[in-house]
């Protein structure tokens, strides 16, 4: 077992993997570096592995799929996270490691968003999506994570052990700040300095098509870990709008005594039962939520086990 991993995802890195190893060694030198490389068409894995990183491929495309694939290889008691662009500096990592191997925090995010992100970052979007995605994860699951999509963290080996990887690209970082505060996991911020991509480093990030699956990502979780609330919100807008329909059809029966709106009626009905199994069913899932959440605790004392095993 390692004592501080350094995971390294890399795709078409090779202007600046060599200096983000080199930071890293010179910050952590007790640490082994981890470059994963996926799919790279220039030499972004020779570079790496000449600067004295340990070299690995994932060959199914996409970030989430690079992270599920290093969760799965590596043991160590720390694990830090970040990317190959240069964009993270190296000497925050050491106070974050010390927050995950002495104070038994899970998750150590690196805040960008309170320090130079917004000033360094040059896509006015990705400030928007950034704000945007924090704000309602912070809102919907009531925490306070001060940077949702950072890649800089540090994390335990029982977080690392025991998240279950289901995101494929760049949305992982959101699927990990909302599973380790569903799962009342030990998270700590620090706040980190951001520098943009260094010129003739391009970003693999589409603003737009990545923004949308980050959305979806939390609507998903959201109702995955949430139900109770996603199923109930669901219930009232499908009761409201049957309201909506019903209503005229009520006033002329009041009026007349008819009601020449009858298929408006039936869907009514309908949409009114929908909402009632839409409101059970939150009920029912919430209950299955709360076993789920149980089980995840026997878990967790597994990867305990496990990892006062391969520290003795």
């Amino acid at each position: 077992m390692d004592k501080i991993a350094v995971l390294i995802p890399c795709y078409n890195e090779s202007k600046t993997i060599k200096k983000v190893v080199e930071d890293f060694k010179k910050v952590l030198p007790e640490a082994v570096i981890y470059v994963y490389d996926n799919n790279s068409s220039d030499n972004t894995a020779e570079i790496a592995e000449k600067a004295g990183a340990i070299v690995r491929h994932e060959y199914q495309q996409g970030k989430g799929n690079v992270i599920r694939r290093m969760f799965r290889e590596i043991d160590a008691e720390c694990y830090i996270m970040t990317d190959g662009d240069d964009t993270y500096p190296a000497e925050f990592a050491r106070e974050m490691a010390d927050k995950v191997l002495d104070r038994h925090v899970d998750m150590v995010v690196g805040d960008r968003l309170s320090s130079t992100y917004f000033t360094e970052n040059k896509r006015p979007f990705h400030n928007f999506g950034n704000t945007l995605v924090r704000k309602s994860i912070n809102r919907l699951f009531k925490n306070d994570i001060k940077d949702i999509m950072t890649g800089y963290r540090a994390f335990s080996f029982q977080f690392v052990k025991s998240f279950p990887v289901l995101s494929k690209g760049f949305e992982i970082e959101t699927e990990m700040s909302i599973h380790a505060v569903e799962k009342n996991m030990f998270v700590e911020n620090v706040i980190i300095e951001y520098r943009d991509r260094p010129e003739g480093s391009e970003s693999k990030l589409n603003t737009y098509s990545d923004g949308m699956k980050v959305l979806m990502t939390i609507a998903r979780l959201y109702k995955n870990y949430k139900p109770f609330g996603f199923f109930t919100i669901l219930s009232v807008i499908m009761a409201m709008i049957s309201t909506c329909f019903f209503v005229p059809v009520i006033v002329k029966f009041v009026q007349t005594g008819l009601v020449p709106n009858f298929p408006t009626l039936i869907v009514c009905c309908f949409v009114y039962l929908a909402a009632i199994i839409a409101f059970f069913a939150g009920v029912l899932l919430a209950t299955i939520s709360q076993k789920n959440r149980q089980d995840f605790e026997m878990v967790l004392q597994q990867c305990d086990r496990e990892y006062k095993k391969l520290t003795k």
